[in-house]
């Protein structure tokens, strides 16, 4: 699997954005040869009693929620919010044909594990709700309340 990343200069000088990039490294297959970077907002108190996970869908990536972000810091909340491989600051297979719905949702589990999130509530929209949902489904126990919503 050959993997591709977005110069980090291109994210320079966003509107709304000043968070600092977090990285965690997960399996591209299950073989573990190849490691993709998702890319993760983590801001808010890591004490909090509540994490809010955000996750987007296609074709946006965590900049989608740079207005929400603040509220649920305001509010008291630790707020976390990746980037699904292929989007934003995420790593990007090359070949279509590398992505599927499962590897996306084996990928997510491996991040949230690997991140150890607990308490959660899922804030999704889109591709972020279906692969969120799965992720609710296989681990329940990290998760307190699901938010869904759509666009059309």
């Amino acid at each position: 699997m050959k993997i591709l990343q977005t110069p980090d200069e291109r994210f320079n000088s966003l509107p709304d954005w000043p968070y600092e990039p977090k990285y965690t490294l997960v399996n591209a297959t299950t073989s573990g040869a190849v490691k993709l970077r998702i890319h993760h907002v983590d801001t808010g108190e890591s004490t909090s009693s509540e994490t809010v996970l955000c996750m987007h869908g296609e074709p946006s990536w965590s900049f989608l929620y740079r207005k929400m972000i603040p509220r649920f810091v305001a509010a008291g909340h630790r707020v976390v919010a990746p980037d699904l491989v292929g989007f934003g600051r995420s790593d990007k297979p090359s070949e279509t044909s590398d992505y599927t719905y499962e590897r996306h949702v084996d990928w997510m589990t491996q991040w949230l594990v690997a991140n150890d999130l607990n308490n959660l509530t899922l804030v999704c929209q889109d591709w972020g709700g279906l692969i969120g949902l799965r992720l609710v489904a296989a681990m329940p126990e990290r998760f307190s309340r699901v938010v869904a919503a759509n666009t059309f």
